[in-house]
This record gives structure tokens, C-alpha cells and sequence, in this order.
């Protein structure tokens, strides 16, 4: 199973790599980008390449590589960039992959002119990650979304099924100031 998932896993990465190659590249989407777009919309519009990528996950070396409703999948390099310095990967790390998939998971629960911020974010590291395992994932999936609270869980796990951590969140949901005005 390791071997045939992790092949399917870079295909998919590669597929997406090569779909945001022709893109926007890193940034901030404008205001006017995603003007009356839900934030499944959006979400569905980055991986098209038709908006920009967060620069972070660049400088961290993880990418979104699928959304649906309620669902983001994201996928990580562990590199020697993100060790701690017992030689393993920081938890910080862990923890802002897991945090993305669990915040993207609840934007695409978000309508036009609702937007989230997380409040609570809990994260279980389990076991230890070096860069020796070539990829991890982090699904993160929403729990519970309503006019103001959205609940998300998360598992980090490794192409042979591992699992190096999970998370949960509880985001505040709010109208965005410019669909007040």
C-alpha cells in the first residue's frame, strides 16, 4: 500500500504543481477577485490556478491539493528546513499544516460575504515525523458549521496510513466588512 499510495499521492501533487505553474503564483487575492464567490468557489479557483496561492505554504513546502465541501486535503514535504533540533520535524510545523487544512475545511463551508477566523486550535502530535517519510497529509474536515461558530477535525498521516498527528478547531464566522457596507 506505501508504495502505491505514495505514487498516487506525488501524481496528484504533480498534476497540481503543474495546474498552479500556469497560475497566479503566491500572493493575496483583491477584494474585487472574489467578489460574491462562495469560499468553496474560491478555494476550487486557487487549485485552478486562477487565483493566487498562499505565499506561506511555499516558504513551508505544503500545497492544497484538493477541496469539497466541508474537505481540504492538503500535502507536505518534511524537509531539513523544518527540524527542531532533536532531528525532528518542529511541531509548529504539524501544526500550521494542520491548521491550513482545518481553516480551508471551514472556508468552504463560508457564502459570499462570510468569512472565519480561528479561535480555538487544538493539535495531538503522536508520533514523531523526520524527513525521511517523503510526504504527509493532512485532511481536515468540518465538524459543525453555523451562523457563528465552526468546529473542524484534522489527521496528519503518512502514505502508509501513519498517523503523526490530529487537530481540531473551533473558528468564529462572521459577516466580512465589505459585505456590511
Amino acid at each position: 500500500m506505501t508504495h502505491a499510495t505514495l505514487e498516487q499521492w506525488l501524481a496528484q501533487e504533480q498534476d497540481t504543481h503543474d495546474r498552479l505553474a500556469q497560475g497566479l503564483g503566491p500572493g493575496v487575492a483583491r477584494p474585487e477577485q472574489i467578489a460574491g464567490l462562495s469560499g468553496l468557489q474560491i478555494m476550487q479557483a486557487m487549485l485552478r490556478g486562477e487565483l493566487p496561492t498562499p505565499p506561506m505554504a511555499h516558504t513551508l513546502d505544503f500545497r492544497l491539493i484538493e477541496v469539497g465541501e466541508g474537505l481540504a486535503v492538503f500535502q507536505g514535504t518534511p524537509g531539513a528546513a523544518h527540524l527542531n533540533p532533536m532531528g525532528t520535524v518542529h511541531g509548529g510545523w504539524f501544526a500550521t499544516l494542520l491548521d491550513s487544512a482545518l481553516g480551508c475545511a471551514v472556508h468552504t463551508r463560508m457564502p459570499p460575504g462570510r468569512g472565519y477566523t480561528t479561535a480555538e486550535l487544538g493539535v495531538n502530535l503522536v508520533k514523531a515525523l523526520t524527513p525521511q517519510v517523503p510526504r504527509v497529509r493532512a485532511e481536515g474536515r468540518v465538524v459543525h458549521c453555523g451562523r457563528q461558530l465552526a468546529t473542524a477535525e484534522a489527521r496528519l498521516v503518512g502514505p502508509d496510513g501513519t498517523l503523526y498527528a490530529h487537530a481540531t478547531t473551533t473558528c468564529l464566522v462572521f459577516d466580512l466588512p465589505s459585505a456590511r457596507g
